[in-house]
C-alpha cells in the first residue's frame, strides 16, 4: 500500500481517499476532524468499503474535468466496467456556496462499459478508529448500520450478504446495465426506511456542482493552467465550507519516514497555510474567499490580550486540540503512533504574525473596509511583532525540543511590521504607532543581516549563531525582504540547493531530514526564477510535479530514493508551493497578471 494509490473525495466538510483497485480506506464524517467510519488506512482491522472487479484487472484512472468526482475504469478479461466515485454536494450548492448543507453522503456508480465483468462489494465499516463493530439492520430500502453515536444508511439494489458487522455482495455487469451504491451518514437516525437515493442523478448534480465553482472564477491563464486548476479544486476540497476554514490535509498521522514517529494530525487550520493559501487561489483566479478568512481569524482568535497568539484552530474555531494517541492502530506501514489532535496549537510561532498580515496586504483591494474585529487583530498582530521579534519560538516547522531565535520567525516579523506600515490607512492607525512599527522593522532587518550570516558556512542559516541551514530562508526573496540576487541571498540559495538537495528538483528542510518536503521544492524553483534562472526554475518545477501521483496529487514529502509520496494526504501547503511556483515561472517568463503591491 502506497499514499501514491489513494484518490481524494470531498463534499467540503467532510473527504474519503479511495485506492486505485477501489477500497475506500480512509472516510472521516460529518467533519474532516471527525473520527473514522473506515480507517484501514491507519490499520487492517479499522474498516474499509470495497467495489471492484473479481480475480485479475488493471486499472486507469482520472477525476472527471472540473470535479473531485473519480471515474475509475477497469480492465479484466471479460470486458470492460467503469465505477464513479463522489462524496455528494447538495443540489443547491453551485459556484460560491458549493460544499453548503453537505448531505454527507458517500456515492458509488458501477457501469459496464463492455463485456460482462463479475463484481464483488466488501463493506466492512468501523467507527471510531476501528474501536467499534457496529450493528447491522435490515430496513425497507436498504440497511442501518449503527454503533455508539454513528448510524449509516447504505441503500443498493442488491442481495447483501451480512456476517456480523461485515456486509457484502457478488453481481455482475453487462455492457450498459448499472448498479449504484449510497452510504449516508445519520446522526440520530431512527426511521424504519432508508430513504431512496437516485445515485446517477445525485453524481450528475455533484458534478454540475463541481463545475460550477470552476466556471464562476476566470480561468488562470498561466504556465502549467491544468496543474494549477486542479491544485485550486484540491485546495477547495480542504476548505470547510461552513465556516471558511482549510485543513492542512485530509488525514492524520501519515508517517514523514516510514516506520517512523513523526506522524502528525494535520485535520487543522493553520494561520500560516491558509494565508499562504489565499494568494494561491488569488493566482489561480479564485479570490472570492478572502473576507470569510479573516472573519473566521478574528472569530477563531476572539479578543487577543497578552497570551500568545494562537497558530492553528479546530475548523470551526475551537482552541484546545490535545494531542493523544491511538495505540491500538498499526499505523501507516507500521509507523507508530498514531495521534489525534496536535500540540502545536500550544506552540509560539512568532512568523504567523507576518503570513496573515502580509495575505491581507496582497488580498487588500478584495478585503474592502475592513471590519472592526479584523482591524484590530491586525493591528494587534502587529503589535506583537514589534515587541516580540527578539523572543525565541518554536519556528514554522514547530520544533518540539526547544525554542531557538528562528531567522525566518524574524523575517516574518519584519513582514508584519511592513505590511502594517503600508497598511497604516486601512488599519486606521495612529502616527505614534507607526513610527513604532517603522522603527521596529528597521532593528529587525539589521538583526538578520547581522546574526544570521555565518561566514563559514557562506549563507544565511536557520537561526542566529546556527551553522543549520533551513529552506524556509528561500522565503525571504519570496516575501520582499532580500532581492534574489543580492549577492549573499544568491549564495543561500546556492547552498539550500546544493546542500539539501534530497534528488533531482528535491528540497529537504534541513541537513538531517532524510525526504525532500514538497513546498520547500516549489519555493527552490521560485527562488531560481526571482534569480533570473528561469531554465532551472523549470526544470525543478517539473521534475517535482511529475512526483505527483496519477492524479496529480500532492503529500507533503517525497522519498527521494523511491519517489513515493509521503506524509499527511492530499497537502494543501504542497498544492500551494505549486500553484505560486507556476505563477511565478509566468511573471519571470512571459510577464503576466503582476501580484499587487
Amino acid at each position: 500500500m502506497k499514499i501514491n494509490d489513494y484518490a481524494f473525495l470531498s463534499d467540503c466538510q467532510s473527504a474519503a481517499l479511495v485506492s486505485r483497485g477501489g477500497s475506500i480506506d480512509w472516510f472521516c464524517v460529518p467533519r474532516f476532524d471527525s473520527p473514522t467510519i473506515f480507517g484501514r488506512l491507519l490499520d487492517a482491522d479499522a474498516g474499509h468499503w470495497l467495489v471492484c472487479p473479481r480475480g485479475k484487472f488493471s486499472s486507469r484512472r482520472q477525476y472527471i474535468e472540473g470535479t473531485l468526482v473519480l471515474r475509475n475504469v477497469y480492465t479484466t478479461g471479460s470486458g470492460v466496467v467503469e465505477v464513479v466515485d463522489a462524496l455528494a454536494l447538495a443540489p443547491t450548492a453551485h459556484g460560491h456556496h458549493i460544499g453548503k448543507d453537505a448531505p454527507h453522503i458517500l456515492l458509488r456508480s458501477v457501469r459496464g462499459l463492455s463485456g460482462r465483468v463479475e463484481m464483488e462489494m466488501d463493506f466492512k465499516p468501523r467507527f471510531e478508529y476501528g474501536l467499534t463493530h457496529p450493528h447491522f439492520r435490515r430496513v425497507g430500502g436498504g440497511m442501518v448500520i449503527v454503533g455508539g453515536p454513528t448510524e449509516l444508511a447504505l441503500t443498493t439494489p442488491l442481495e447483501i450478504d451480512i456476517e456480523g458487522s461485515d456486509a457484502k455482495a457478488r453481481f455482475s455487469v453487462a455492457a450498459g446495465e448499472a448498479v449504484g451504491f449510497s452510504l449516508a451518514f445519520r446522526a440520530g437516525f431512527r426511521e424504519e426506511q432508508v430513504p431512496a437515493q437516485d445515485v446517477e442523478e445525485a453524481l450528475e448534480q455533484t458534478i454540475q456542482a463541481w463545475q460550477s465553482w470552476a466556471g464562476a472564477h476566470e480561468t488562470y491563464q498561466g504556465l502549467y493552467a491544468g496543474e494549477v486548476n486542479l491544485s485550486a479544486l484540491v485546495l477547495r476540497g480542504l476548505t470547510f465550507q461552513p465556516s471558511g476554514s482549510l485543513v492542512a490535509a485530509a488525514t492524520t498521522s501519515l508517517p514523514e519516514v516510514l516506520g517512523g514517529s513523526a506522524n502528525w494530525d494535520y485535520r487543522f487550520t493553520w494561520l500560516r497555510d491558509a494565508s499562504l493559501t489565499m494568494r494561491a487561489l488569488w493566482v489561480a483566479s479564485c479570490p472570492d474567499e478572502p473576507q470569510r478568512f479573516f472573519d473566521w481569524i478574528s472569530r477563531a482568535g476572539g479578543r487577543v490580550g497578552r497570551e500568545a497568539v494562537q497558530i492553528m484552530y479546530g475548523v470551526e474555531g475551537e482552541r484546545d486540540l490535545t494531542e493523544h494517541r491511538l495505540d491500538h492502530l498499526a499505523g501507516f506501514a507500521g509507523s507508530r503512533p498514531v495521534r489525534v489532535g496536535n500540540d502545536a496549537w500550544k506552540q509560539k510561532q512568532l512568523d504567523v504574525l507576518g503570513e496573515v498580515l502580509n495575505a491581507a496586504y496582497i488580498m487588500r483591494d478584495h478585503l474592502g473596509e475592513l471590519d472592526h474585529w479584523v482591524r484590530e487583530m491586525l493591528i494587534v498582530f502587529a503589535d506583537r511583532a514589534a515587541s516580540g521579534w527578539k523572543e525565541p519560538d518554536a519556528g514554522i516547522w514547530e520544533a518540539r525540543d526547544r525554542e531557538r531565535h528562528y531567522t525566518f520567525s524574524k523575517v516574518m516579523c519584519w513582514v508584519a511590521l511592513d505590511r502594517a506600515v503600508k497598511m497604516a490607512g486601512a488599519l486606521k492607525a495612529g502616527k505614534r504607532k507607526v513610527e513604532r512599527w517603522s522603527q521596529a522593522r528597521g532593528q529587525i532587518r539589521r538583526a538578520i543581516l547581522k546574526q544570521a550570516w555565518n561566514n563559514d558556512v557562506g549563507a544565511y542559516t536557520g537561526a542566529f549563531g546556527s551553522d543549520h541551514l533551513d529552506a524556509a530562508l528561500l522565503l525571504m526573496p519570496l516575501v520582499d525582504f532580500l532581492p534574489a540576487g543580492d549577492g549573499r541571498m544568491l549564495a543561500t540559495i546556492d547552498a539550500i540547493d546544493e546542500r539539501l538537495g534530497a534528488a533531482a528538483g528535491l528540497i529537504r528542510r534541513w541537513p538531517e531530514e532524510h525526504n525532500g518536503f514538497v513546498i520547500c521544492s516549489y519555493w527552490m524553483a521560485e527562488c531560481q526564477a526571482l534569480a533570473g534562472r528561469t531554465g532551472r526554475a523549470r526544470e525543478i518545477f517539473e521534475q517535482v510535479t511529475s512526483r505527483a501521483n496519477d492524479l496529480g496529487l500532492l503529500s507533503e514529502m517525497i522519498d527521494g530514493k523511491t519517489g513515493n509520496l509521503l506524509g499527511n494526504f492530499p497537502q494543501a501547503f504542497s498544492h500551494v508551493g505549486l500553484i505560486n511556483a507556476a505563477w511565478r515561472l509566468t511573471q519571470e517568463s512571459t510577464g503576466g497578471k503582476k501580484l499587487k503591491g
